[in-house]
């Protein structure tokens, strides 16, 4: 791929997941994004070393792709304490309780900016995405766990805490616990009765199991409701209800423009379809539901993204 020209200005976005951690350098051309390269390799999960090792490496073979030095954006799942910079859970082991963007930036003598993987899926769908030219957006991760992002005018609103989107540790009312004769689960975050341990992906299929059917992954309990099968389809309208009531509330709170879904389950054709119904049944007369929305990136959105994050705060430190 070619370099960036002289006034182009270059940022690198790094997706880092479980298994993988992807790359994707862009320049920014007519206030937009455009990739000019892109490298992903397994991820070092059990060696902090090897870990800052690869990252090196990687954005090194960027920044000669490229031509310059750019600042560098990081999409990492789970939590980071505002307070220390440091990582408090991750599904890359080598990371927790380590103050990655701190010495990323040391090693790399450069800015390197740190966000949230679901807060990188959201700015990438609210700039050239599926919200683009929006007001405002949320965008909804519903993969393995649940968690987002929020948006106002293209820019990611992170919070106090960083946690702005954490609506995966909101807790389902008691009511609709009962309604469906659903148990009080512990999550790993510490709470109890976590949104992420009912309507994730994983949540989906620990419905299922609930209900008596086979902890089956959700495009196959989908499969199954569409055959005709009573445990999946009561299984899919139960998940249904909580993830209708827990959109209403990001209405109430939030009022976004379009909720953009995310993750393995946005490959569900009916939640496009049933959602702004059952939320409607959770919100009072007179409130319009915003549409819901298929991303428009998919799994690239994490690496454009964590590059939009760079950018933006960027920006801010030049004001």
């Amino acid at each position: 791929m070619t370099a960036a020209s002289e006034s182009s200005q270059a940022f690198h976005g790094i997706d880092i997941g479980g298994s993988k951690i992807e790359l994707v350098a862009f320049v920014e051309e007519a206030g937009g994004l455009v990739e000019r390269h892109r490298r992903r390799v397994a991820t070092p999960r059990d060696d902090y070393a090897v870990f800052q090792q690869a990252i090196t490496e990687l954005v090194g073979e960027a920044d000669s792709a490229v031509g310059q030095r750019a600042a560098v954006g990081l999409g990492l799942p789970g939590i980071i304490d505002a307070a220390t910079g440091r990582q408090l859970s991750s599904n890359v082991p080598a990371l927790n309780g380590r103050e990655v963007a701190r010495n990323l930036q040391e090693r790399l003598a450069r800015p390197v900016f740190i966000g949230n993987d679901c807060q990188c899926f959201a700015l990438s769908e609210a700039q050239g995405g599926a919200a683009a030219g929006l007001p405002s957006m949320f965008g909804a991760i519903l993969g393995t766990g649940a968690g987002g992002g929020f948006c106002i005018n293209g820019r990611l609103m992170a919070g106090f805490n960083g946690l702005a989107g954490e609506w995966g540790h909101w807790a389902v009312p008691a009511a609709l616990l009962r309604q469906h004769d659903l148990p009080l689960l512990d999550c790993a975050c510490g709470l109890r009765g976590c949104l992420e341990r009912y309507v994730s992906g994983s949540g989906l299929s620990n419905l299922h199991r609930h209900f008596g059917g086979e902890g089956s992954e959700a495009i196959a309990i989908a499969a199954r409701a569409g055959a005709g099968d009573a445990l999946a389809q009561q299984t899919l309208d139960v998940h249904l209800d909580l993830l209708a009531q827990a959109f209403a509330t990001l209405v109430m709170a939030m009022d976004p423009h379009a909720i953009v879904l995310g993750g393995g389950l946005s490959k569900l054709a009916h939640l496009y379809e049933q959602l702004p119904a059952a939320m409607a049944r959770h919100l009072f007369n007179g409130v319009r539901v915003p549409p819901i929305l298929p991303p428009s990136f998919g799994d690239a959105g994490g690496a454009r993204g964590a590059a939009l994050l760079a950018r933006q705060r960027g920006d801010s430190l030049s004001l």
